[in-house]
């Protein structure tokens, strides 16, 4: 784990299973793709301070017919001290192309260490942080009722009922952490990423 000053340049894609982020690093020690999910709630732009990094590692996965290989760093955290706009250059650098980490995540293919068949589907069943849903399909952590406050309380879970400042989980389901941060954008929140948090929006 090392923490190190860069620059982070955030684009936002619309993808199929809503709005996502891509990020990419510049640091001394050279230039990162970073999924992390938490990226899915900043607004498009360039983020500068110091971000730590857990883990450095080549992936691929293919896109309109070609192979893409890149370096790509997971941050276990970042202090954020200034914001700026993208240029055009720099939006069109972050691909348009890429692939939205739901999508990569559930077509990854399983290590060949995996257990058998039937143990892995015990595994899946009893992990709430695996997402057992088909391949497009909508998430099953929250379902539609009449009741506004129902669904609220069932997407938020213990940080419902919410303050003026939430903080919002990352760890949890991509597709659950989109719908929070849609959900909160609807109720009156902003994100404040200096905070890494979102504020009610005084009416």
């Amino acid at each position: 784990m090392i923490t190190i000053s860069g620059q982070l340049a955030i684009k936002t894609i619309h993808g199929r299973n809503g709005d996502f982020n891509v990020g990419r690093l510049a640091t001394s020690i050279g230039e990162f793709v970073i999924k992390n999910a938490e990226l899915d709630q900043y607004r498009e732009g360039k983020y500068e301070g110091d971000f730590v990094i857990t883990e450095i590692r080549p992936s691929t996965y293919s896109t309109s017919g070609r192979m893409v290989i890149e370096i790509r760093a997971h941050l276990g955290g970042m202090t954020l001290s200034n914001i700026d706009a993208l240029s055009r250059d720099e939006a069109t650098r972050l691909s348009p192309q890429e692939v939205d980490p739901i999508d990569e995540e559930t077509s990854s293919p399983a290590p060949s260490t995996a257990p058998v068949a039937a143990d892995l589907a015990t595994t899946r069943a009893s992990d709430p942080l695996v997402d057992t849903s088909p391949f497009g399909a909508e998430s099953p952590v929250v379902t539609k009722s009449d009741d506004a406050s129902t669904d609220d309380v069932a997407l938020f879970g213990m940080l419902w009922p919410l303050g003026d400042i939430v903080k919002l989980d990352a760890t949890v389901d991509r597709r659950l952490l989109r719908q929070q941060r849609d959900r909160l954008g609807t109720l009156g929140y902003e994100f404040a990423p200096l905070s890494q948090d979102w504020h009610r929006i005084a009416a």
